[in-house]
């Protein structure tokens, strides 16, 4: 029984290990290209497919973004300046108005009848000048036979005295009619007008702080936001060149909601967070600012002219440093150091290592290496040499393991691009190659 078991065991293990050779060497050609392009393209048929585009001259945009909130250009919390009952409410609720517009109305019974009072206190006082004037002329003209020095001197300044009060009264008449004028309420600027804040009806006071409503302008509107105080010196040389442009953007800053200029830096930097504060203003037109609003700002402080450009996803980092896959005229890539003067989310300022024109691989970076071979698509189309290729049937078992291992029929566009990003083109190459020997196994005679 032992004898039979160990026999077992050795007939099981040569199948194995005649099952492993048959399947190393079964797609091997005799000149063994099979062999060298493995080697090549790190042990997977075929080419490597990856995306690839050109680098241009372009000019570029040198911008510095910062994080803010909006703020209107003008802010009035509208209050009553006298006490009094509100007859009318003249505006709607966010309801645009004019300077002058009329906003509100308190009962100005009791100051126009303070105004009559100061009217009439003049008119007494002027009746008073004019006599007292009248007897300094009856005064003069009999001279110091019948009346004395003295009484001609009192009665000028008498005269003076009253012609005191007479201004006094005009003072008062003016305080009065201020007053009256305050009870009629209007918009001290073009602006919006927010939730009312007291009903037609009640009493209102000149002290009370919650006023009547608050209207905000808001066209145009500003910024307010922070940049880094080594952005500095950068900021004065940009601001003496002339206006500098302004974007304001959404928090994730992908959308553009109104361009402006930069209208101030602050006079000193936070020491406490060490940024400085910069204001922008923005025209504001579509509305699409509004007060208390965080938006991102981003001012564009220089243009760098004529500079090499690149895709910024074809940027990888290494031990190194900064490198990029170059794509040669026999499509084969060189992995080449770069160095890069600036970079966003889409664009690379390459300084050294590419020139423009050059085509520099940025998807499909799994299995690519230096002196690799590949297949290059834009990344709207497959690559060429992965068109499904359509084989006769054979008959000899070789020559179909052959076709099998070097004409596979690639997936489709959306696979390619699912493979470009997960690396599972060579997994599903592996899985079709033992397919295929599996097959032909099965067929041995």
């Amino acid at each position: 029984m032992a004898l039979l078991r160990w026999a077992t065991t050795v007939v099981v293990l040569g199948a194995i290990a005649g099952g492993v050779y048959y399947t190393m060497h079964s797609g091997t050609a005799p000149d063994g290209a099979t062999q060298g392009r493995h080697s090549r393209n790190g042990g997977f048929g075929g080419p490597v497919a990856v995306v690839a585009k050109p680098a241009e001259t372009a000019d570029v945009p040198v911008y510095f973004e910062g994080v803010g909130s909006v703020k209107a250009l003008n802010t009035a919390t509208i209050r009553a300046q006298v006490d009094g009952r509100l007859l009318s409410v003249n505006f709607k609720e966010g309801q645009d108005v004019k300077k002058g517009d009329l906003l509100a109305k308190i009962d100005p019974v009791t100051y126009q009848a303070q105004l009559d009072q100061a009217i009439a206190k003049k008119a007494l006082d002027e009746a008073l000048l004019a006599n007292t004037k009248h007897d300094l002329e009856r005064f003069q003209k009999v001279g110091t036979l019948a009346i004395s020095q003295q009484q001609i001197d009192t009665q000028v300044a008498l005269i003076k005295q009253q012609e005191a009060q007479v201004k006094a009264d005009v003072a008062s008449i003016e305080n009065a009619q201020a007053i009256l004028d305050y009870t009629t309420i209007v918009a001290p600027f073009d602006g919006r007008t927010g939730i009312r804040l007291v009903d037609e009806g009640n009493l209102v006071h000149a002290n009370d702080t919650a006023g009547i409503v608050v209207i905000t302008q808001v066209q145009p509107i500003t910024a307010i936001f922070t940049l880094p105080q080594q952005d500095l010196p950068t900021l004065a040389t940009a601001i003496q060149a002339g206006p500098m442009t302004a974007q304001a953007l959404s928090t994730d800053s992908q959308t553009e909601l109104d361009v402006g200029s930069l209208k101030v830096i602050d006079n000193q930097v936070d020491q406490q967070t060490g940024t400085i504060k910069l204001k922008a203003e923005f025209p504001n037109e579509k509305r699409q600012l509004w007060p208390g609003q965080f938006v991102n700002v981003r001012l564009l402080v220089d243009t760098l002219k004529g500079v090499t450009v690149a895709p910024t996803e074809a940027v990888q980092r290494g031990p190194d440093g900064t490198y990029v896959f170059v794509v040669g005229s026999d499509n084969t890539v060189e992995m080449r150091n770069v160095k890069i003067s600036r970079q966003d989310e889409k664009y690379a300022v390459i300084a050294e290592g590419v020139k423009s024109g050059e085509t520099v691989v940025t998807s499909g970076f799994a299995r690519l290496k230096d002196g690799s071979t590949v297949s290059v698509s834009d990344g709207t189309s497959p690559p060429p040499d992965t068109k499904p290729q359509h084989h006769k049937k054979s008959f000899d078992r070789k020559k179909s393991a052959s076709a099998d291992a070097n004409g596979l029929i690639a997936p489709s566009a959306s696979a390619t691009e699912a493979a470009l990003v997960t690396g599972s083109t060579s997994a599903d190459g592996k899985h079709s190659g033992k397919h295929h020997h599996h097959r032909d196994s099965g067929q041995s005679p």
